[in-house]
């Protein structure tokens, strides 16, 4: 079985299913409307150079989030 690691510590080319997602309810609304729900398959695409941020694929489109977010959001490998 597969153990749960943050976004941001998938290797690029990796594919995950969203497990958790840590953060403050502030912030946590507008990654919801972007389509990061529990359950959601994402692949990693890449980080920038200095590791911030990072880029995603989630339901057909790239998004980019802040490293301190991807930290938050906890995935099982496929």
């Amino acid at each position: 079985m597969n153990e749960c690691i943050s976004l941001s510590s998938m290797a690029q080319g990796a594919l995950a299913t969203i497990e958790q997602i840590k953060i403050d309810p502030g912030s946590r609304g507008r990654l919801l409307e972007m389509g990061l729900l529990v359950g959601t398959p994402v692949e990693f695409v890449r980080c920038a150079p200095m590791g911030d941020p990072v880029e995603i694929k989630i339901r057909g489109y790239h998004l980019t989030l802040r490293r301190h977010e991807a930290d938050q959001i906890w995935v099982r490998l496929e």
